[in-house]
């Protein structure tokens, strides 16, 4: 009888210390697989047990997983909050701070949903350009490439279907800097990988000449594509951070401070630097995420 007990107490125990099952998961681009890879391994390293669902969608298709209770915790950037919550005045996804804590306190307002410590790094869209074509007709900035259009110049862009139709994407920057691309000016993809959409720039796949980039791309230099400066400041500022269902921030808030100094230490040179290593070297995202904590201390 004193054996059965001891039993049942050890395996009652186990259970008590079991953690998770929590899924993880993650946009289709090469940093949102970076950085759910950094959160699936930390979680793994401190007794979660983990579902990887990285890769799983674009922004759209993600929220509806997260609000659904489909999946557990993602890394989103601040500056969606702005999509989000279209009713907000645009100026505040302008302001790193004042965005983060707006979207913080609107997302858990009405969905339920925790943002954790932010990564200080500005992961904004952008436009790059070959640096080719900037050199030779002096595109260097927005208004330069709109006043290239406007005298005729040969452009066509490489950009996801997300980019192309969000209004506070190309619409944004058309709407500023008043030019208009057409159709036949696009070469769309339907998810958000920008590997492929610098890729196509680079080596001028379907005569593709300008590309959707991100702030924190590390291929930009590499693949000799220049990003065009920004000069009225159209677009929001998008830090990436964790986003968790309150339903598990309350069963383990311990999450939170265990993701917390990996998140503080992605500034924006390190993320460049780890993006490059998995879209120019070709390493794998789960690899590349390993070996950066481990350098960091962040695991063993």
């Amino acid at each position: 009888m004193k054996r059965i007990v001891l039993i049942l107490l050890l395996v009652f125990s186990v259970i008590a210390l079991a953690k998770g099952p929590i899924t993880v998961a993650s946009k289709i681009d090469t940093e949102g697989a970076l950085l759910g890879q950094m959160i699936v391994i930390v979680l793994r390293a401190n007794g979660f047990e983990v579902n990887d669902r990285t890769e799983f969608g674009t922004t759209s298709v993600i929220r509806k997983a997260i609000t659904a209770g489909e999946i557990d915790i993602y890394p989103e950037y601040t500056g969606n909050g702005g999509f989000f919550f279209d009713s907000t005045d645009p100026e505040i996804w302008k302001d790193a701070l004042l965005g983060y804590e707006t979207v913080k306190r609107l997302d858990f307002e009405r969905n339920n949903l925790v943002w954790l410590t932010p990564a200080p790094a500005n992961n904004t869209w952008a436009l790059a350009i070959r640096k080719d074509v900037s050199d030779r007709e002096s595109v260097h900035t927005l208004e330069d490439l709109s006043e290239y259009l406007a005298r005729g110049g040969y452009i066509k862009l490489a950009a996801s279907e997300e980019f192309v139709n969000r209004p506070d994407a190309l619409p944004a920057f058309q709407e500023a800097y008043g030019f208009s691309l057409t159709r036949d000016q696009l070469l769309t993809f339907s998810g958000g990988n920008t590997a492929q959409t610098i890729r196509a720039a680079s080596q001028n796949i379907d005569g593709v000449n300008l590309a959707m980039a991100y702030g924190t791309d590390g291929a930009l230099s590499a693949l000799r594509l220049v990003v065009l400066t920004d000069t009225k400041g159209v677009q929001p500022v998008y830090e990436p951070a964790p986003i968790v269902r309150a339903e598990v921030y309350t069963a383990y808030p311990e999450i939170e401070e265990l993701l917390r100094p990996v998140f503080e230490s992605l500034n924006l040179e390190t993320l460049q630097a780890l993006n490059a290593s998995i879209a120019i070297e070709g390493l794998d995202p789960a690899q590349v995420a390993r070996e950066y904590l481990r350098s960091r201390g962040l695991i063993k």
